[in-house]
């Protein structure tokens, strides 16, 4: 089996839902009509991510314009019980495409904030949703940590899929619940635009047997708005550079990385080659050594399949 999949690079219309919500409708229409089928957002992609603030939070004391940022966050975050969730599902539908979108979200039922990424479905609507098992350093201020029913994994008509967010991917029984699961498109949405991330995707897909969508932002610091520009004064002005990468189960690089711009990756893969590379490494199958090692994931749901998946 074929598909066709697109990664989108670009920035938010930062800490405004509304706005990144209609910005994220023009994309997937546009690129639905190539034929893609899948089409993934960065992490955080809206509201935005918030390189550079501190949230005024220091060990030992926060400020009060700290917290009125977080609140305003807050605000901007997306309730999956909410109006947002259906203009997105019903943006899945209308141009039948799957959507693997990076969130901050909020819940109804307390304050907290979690890094997210939705699953939806053209046929079936929201999927299931995973979050952020372990931000990173500062992020921890902002983002609550999920347990193991956020490792979520999915059967769909275009292949098992399921990921990662950012440093997440080096948390190495983190990864291997994902390839417990049988994941044959593993998806990454992060803020690292470091050069050597694309050797992280690349180890991930010669490990997992897997093809690797590696999916970030492009955000420079004039892309704030006037009234965050004073947060973020000492920042260069190139702040995230991108480096959104596709790659083979073989470890082979399809299209990306991509440099210093806003732009798209698409590619076509082909789903036979993940078998194909599993003669010379399984690592779920004959490289396993179950009889040495036993690994077990508290709490991680089984594989979903989609209501109309045969």
């Amino acid at each position: 089996m074929k598909i066709k999949v697109c990664l989108i690079q670009d920035s938010p219309v930062f800490f405004d839902k509304e706005k990144t919500i209609y910005q994220v409708e023009n994309l997937t229409k546009q690129y639905a009509k190539k034929g893609c089928e899948l089409i993934v957002f960065p992490e955080s992609f809206i509201p935005g991510y918030p390189r550079g603030f501190s949230f005024g939070a220091t060990i030992g004391s926060r400020t009060t314009e700290g917290r009125n940022l977080y609140l305003e966050y807050h605000k901007n975050s997306v309730d999956v019980e909410s109006k947002d969730l259906k203009r997105l599902e019903q943006l899945s539908k209308s141009e039948n495409v799957y959507l693997v979108i990076g969130i901050t979200e909020k819940e109804n039922t307390n304050g907290s904030l979690f890094c997210s990424m939705l699953y939806i479905s053209p046929t079936d609507g929201l999927l299931g949703v995973h979050r952020k098992i372990k931000p990173t350093g500062s992020e921890r201020v902002i983002w609550s940590e999920a347990d193991g029913d956020s490792l979520v994994s999915f059967q769909t008509k275009i292949g098992k899929l399921g990921g990662l967010i950012c440093w997440e991917n080096y948390m190495p029984l983190a990864r291997m619940a994902m390839y417990k699961m049988g994941i044959e498109i593993y998806i990454a949405p992060t803020a690292d635009a470091r050069e050597e991330w694309t050797s992280t995707m690349q180890h991930i897909a010669l490990e997992g047997r897997c093809f690797v969508l590696g999916c970030n932002q492009f955000f420079t610091k004039s892309m704030y708005p006037k009234k965050y520009q004073s947060l973020v004064q000492n920042e260069p002005e190139n702040m995230c550079r991108g480096g959104s990468v596709i790659v083979s189960p073989s470890g082979k690089i399809l299209t990306g990385p991509l440099f210093d711009k806003s732009g798209v990756l698409i590619a076509e893969l082909d789903l036979d080659e993940i078998n194909l590379n599993k003669l010379d490494f399984d690592v779920i199958g004959h490289y396993s050594r179950n009889d040495i090692f036993q690994f077990n994931v508290v709490n991680q749901p089984e594989i979903k399949k989609e209501q109309n998946f045969k």
